[in-house]
């Protein structure tokens, strides 16, 4: 398996519901490294697995909207706590429409699988893995 990994962050607000969470109930920043990682079995006709340019161009996309923004105001969030997995999911969903529509510069079906890593700081982060297919 084959693998290219681009790299981004965001500068977020948001606040979470629930005594899980502490002193993280009140609302409190974070500043997330994003990593978007594309797995392929197969180089293309150029010995590549992705476009890079075109698959930070997309993530820059995609990390726009939630960018310096307080999430718990953000209408598709709504009843949400925006964890950092939840996030993960959030911005690998996207990354795997844009794969399906072509976006990446690969064909439909060879890009296999998307990894998104928020790191959230030097000592935790999460990650959410699965297939492209729709």
């Amino acid at each position: 398996m084959f693998a290219v990994e681009v790299r981004d962050h965001i500068m977020i607000a948001h606040s979470f519901r629930g005594e899980l969470f502490g002193p993280a109930q009140a609302l409190h920043g974070a500043t997330f490294v994003v990593d978007a990682a594309f797995f392929s079995r197969e180089l293309d006709a150029n010995g590549v697995v992705i476009d890079i340019g075109r698959a930070h161009e997309v993530l820059k996309e995609i990390l726009a909207p939630l960018n310096y923004k307080n999430l718990d105001a953000v209408e598709a969030f709504e009843g949400q706590n925006t964890t950092t997995e939840f996030l993960t999911k959030h911005i690998h969903d996207r990354l795997a429409l844009a794969a399906r529509e072509l976006r990446l510069g690969r064909a439909d079906g060879e890009i296999t699988l998307i990894r998104v890593t928020l790191s959230e700081s030097h000592v935790a982060r999460a990650w959410y893995e699965a297939p492209v297919e729709g």
